[in-house]
């Protein structure tokens, strides 16, 4: 694989739709790095631009300014070797109906000009869970069936980079758990792997950095671990085997008595656990269960967007 430090770079991306002479800014000095070997997340709400975006990178649409590079191959100057690098999974289910999956994947490696020798149509379909719907009519198959069959033809010519837009859009529980671990495995093979989604899970499950966009700009890019830190609050709850008052000391934190529970929300950067336990020890409050809850990524997605929204 050729050197180079981000699979995808761009610097002040900028497109502009023209809708009945009305201006629709749909990507605004849009900047991103995806490193090299990562699992990229591109999180944000409908019509935030990352469609837009992965269009951009697939050469369906033109940008007006900015530089936009894949596996260090500017896409202006070198456009088909840059298009040879990367594998796109489109949202909508695209698929002609009349071939079967082992048919499309064949067509697909053609148009690469891959040797027949050196295709990998078998392996992609058993991986994807698809070896026993090889030879059925791609119209028969269900909608999980026909999402795994679009990664399966986006694999085809082995790309370094592979863009899942929506991977797991109408994809059951128990598909998208097998579609994770097979994304999660190429991805420890060498491939660059960017998507976006609606499930946060999804994000939070496989991402080791993500970008999220709003009204056409980046509104916030980090590791995962960084962004779960923008939202520091921390719920805990005991059950109190005996009568307490609520001590003095734990005021600060906002708690809520409701019978035999005890419920306190506390700020993790500036106190621990353990303060909380042992107020509860000096003050003999006895319990017998605690359980903890904390901010998940939908918690920092709906802050940083509600954000943005007052913004604009």
């Amino acid at each position: 694989m050729s050197d180079y430090k981000y699979s995808i770079e761009a610097k002040n991306v900028n497109k502009i739709f023209y809708k009945k002479s009305k201006e629709i800014k749909a990507l605004i000095n849009f900047d991103i790095q995806i490193k090299k070997g990562s699992i990229h997340g591109l999180l944000g709400p409908n019509g935030a631009g990352k469609s837009t975006f992965i269009n951009v990178l697939g050469g369906l649409v033109k940008k007006n300014t900015g530089k936009v590079s894949i596996c260090g191959i500017d896409i202006d100057k070198n456009a088909k070797k840059s298009k040879f690098k990367i594998g796109i999974v489109p949202q909508e289910l695209n698929i002609d109906p009349f071939f079967s999956p082992a048919e499309l994947l064949e067509l697909q490696a053609g148009l690469y000009g891959i040797p027949k020798q050196k295709r990998k149509t078998d392996e992609i379909l058993y991986n994807l869970k698809l070896s026993d719907q090889r030879n059925a009519y791609a119209r028969t198959l269900s909608g999980g069936m026909r999402r795994r069959l679009l990664i399966a033809k986006a694999l085809v010519h082995s790309p370094e980079m592979l863009i899942l837009d929506e991977p797991t859009a109408g994809v059951d529980i128990d598909i998208r758990s097998s579609v994770w671990n097979y994304i999660r495995k190429i991805n420890k093979l060498g491939t660059t792997i960017c998507l976006t989604t609606h499930y946060l899970e999804e994000a939070e499950n496989l991402c080791d950095t993500i970008s999220i966009i709003n009204f056409g700009k980046k509104i916030k890019e980090d590791t995962k671990e960084n962004l779960l830190n923008i939202i520091s609050n921390k719920t805990v709850s005991f059950v109190i085997n005996n009568d307490f008052s609520i001590p003095e000391d734990l005021k600060e934190f906002n708690p809520i008595k409701n019978e035999s529970k005890l419920t306190i929300q506390y700020d993790k950067n500036k106190t621990n656990l353990k303060k909380i336990i042992n107020i509860l020890n000096r003050d003999k409050i006895d319990f017998k269960e605690i359980n903890t809850f904390e901010s998940d990524l939908e918690d920092v997605f709906l802050k940083l967007t509600k954000n943005n929204d007052l913004s604009n």
